[in-house]
């Protein structure tokens, strides 16, 4: 029988995938590195704990040999991704994780050639990093295959979860990114703002280094890309002002400070079942044509449950392309469209 291992399953999103994987009937193991944080939720979930730091390259091989693939759910992605992936490689093993870190998806597209080699799937980003708006993005290449630009917004995250927080802050102070003529770029942090008109409201955005920077060249092919979302102004303001502190805030004392100010857990049923996200993209040539579409779906962190999970049931049904895999890429535009609730209209 095939199964998984969900990684970081006491985490606030990784026990949220882990309460529907086990609602649904599958049986993945669930695993982390504390013990006495892990067994209690598999103790109630009627599933099997493992306890292992992801630098104990024993224990983790023995674990992975035990299942199919691992969903990765233990950020910072930047630092925790690249030993599992190394062990995946070896033991061939699929890998899937939630990240929305662009150095994330450029490391792992790095070993596209050892994954196929392996004949393993590599994919990064199903959760709402990066699913809905690949999705979008392919959608709108498939309607301008000429397409040289491509601009995605999104709107409506609301309350973040404690890993988000703390992927942000080790990001803090690196500025903002965007891809241009096929080389991802480095600009100002909030170096651009534009009205998006979602369909339901306008609102003002500005550029974020948003993991589609990364993941959409690979969907798409286009060369150019530029991704925005909605941030309060005193975030905005912070933003801005970070392009002069950012020596500061990469201090290791400054990161700690910040780190301990960062509160446990996110959204919490209630926000989780009554948000809303909206996504924006837009593609454009070099004659002159254009077209957009808009999307609607659930709140972020519900949808990202759905999403990874629906891309572990169908690697568990033997549904994968070996290599390096975008959501969009390996599985259609529609994919986003198998999610119960999401609309999408050109």
């Amino acid at each position: 029988m095939k199964n998984f291992l969900i990684y970081g399953a006491n985490g606030y999103t990784g026990e949220l995938i882990a309460r529907e994987a086990a609602r649904r009937g599958l049986k993945p193991i669930l695993a982390g590195r504390s013990l006495a944080k892990i067994e209690p939720l598999a103790r109630e979930l009627a599933l099997t704990a493992r306890s292992f730091s992801l630098e104990d390259r024993k224990s983790l091989e023995y674990t992975l040999k035990e299942v199919d693939f691992v969903l990765h759910c233990a950020g910072p992605f930047s630092i925790t991704s690249r030993p599992l992936v190394e062990s995946c490689l070896r033991l061939k093993k699929h890998y899937l994780d939630i990240t929305g870190e662009i150095a994330v998806f450029e490391a792992v597209a790095r070993r596209d050639a050892d994954a196929k080699a392996a004949g393993i799937m590599l994919m990064p980003g199903v959760g709402f990093d990066v699913v809905p708006s690949d999705c979008l993005a392919l959608h709108l290449k498939n309607r301008l295959p000429s397409a040289t630009h491509l601009t995605l917004a999104f709107y409506g995250l609301g309350k973040i979860s404690h890993g988000t927080q703390t992927t942000m802050l080790l990001n803090a102070g690196n500025g903002g990114a965007i891809r241009r003529s096929g080389e991802i770029t480095p600009v100002p942090a909030a170096w651009k703002t534009r009205e998006i008109d979602f369909g339901e409201t306008k609102k003002n955005a500005v550029t974020i280094p948003w993991g589609d920077v990364a993941t959409a060249f690979y969907s798409t092919g286009i060369p150019n890309i530029e991704v925005y979302t909605v941030v309060p102004e005193e975030n905005l303001r912070m933003l801005k002002l970070s392009r002069y502190l950012g020596w500061l805030l990469k201090r290791k004392f400054v990161q700690n400070i910040l780190q301990k100010q960062i509160p446990a857990g996110g959204p919490d049923e209630s926000e989780r079942a009554s948000g809303k996200t909206y996504l924006w993209g837009e593609a454009s040539d070099e004659n002159g044509n254009k077209v957009e579409a808009r999307q609607t779906g659930m709140e972020g962190y519900a949808m990202t449950v759905l999403t990874a999970l629906n891309i572990a049931e169908k690697v568990l049904n033997g549904n994968y392309r070996a290599g390096f895999q975008t959501p969009a890429k390996c599985f259609g535009a529609d994919l986003i469209l198998e999610i119960e609730g999401v609309a999408r209209r050109d």
